[in-house]
């Protein structure tokens, strides 16, 4: 009976040893700035960016392959979606994932009216 206890001790404290060691992290990020005093509003914009986790099943995905730059990218993509803008207003967040086989990719997409800054 004592066997079996000191197992489970060792599993459990095997998973949360590897649960710990395998965290990952960005830097916050500052999706959009403050508008310029005087702006014009040029039209609709709207960018997508996607990343995955790899490796195994979902609960077990580790290896983030382009996660940490979606959202950045997104908001890029949206500016340059709509000619001469240079910054967002109003700008919306949305995100969508799914799974393949291996691994999960999340979508961040970025929309917002865009704007430039007026003479």
């Amino acid at each position: 009976m004592r066997c079996v206890h000191q197992s489970y001790g060792l599993i459990t404290g095997l998973l949360v040893s590897l649960i710990v060691l395998s965290g990952c992290a960005s830097t916050p990020v500052t999706v959009t700035s403050l508008p310029p005093a005087k702006y014009e509003k040029v039209g609709h914009a709207t960018g997508e960016a996607c990343g995955s986790f790899g490796i195994l099943t979902p609960p077990l995905n580790f290896i983030p392959m382009g996660l940490n730059s979606r959202v950045e990218t997104a908001y890029q993509r949206a500016i340059e979606s709509v000619p001469g803008a240079t910054s967002l207003l109003n700008v919306e967040y949305k995100e969508d994932w799914f799974w393949w086989i291996i691994g999960t990719t999340r979508c961040t997409t970025i929309s917002g009216d865009a704007i430039r800054e007026a003479s």
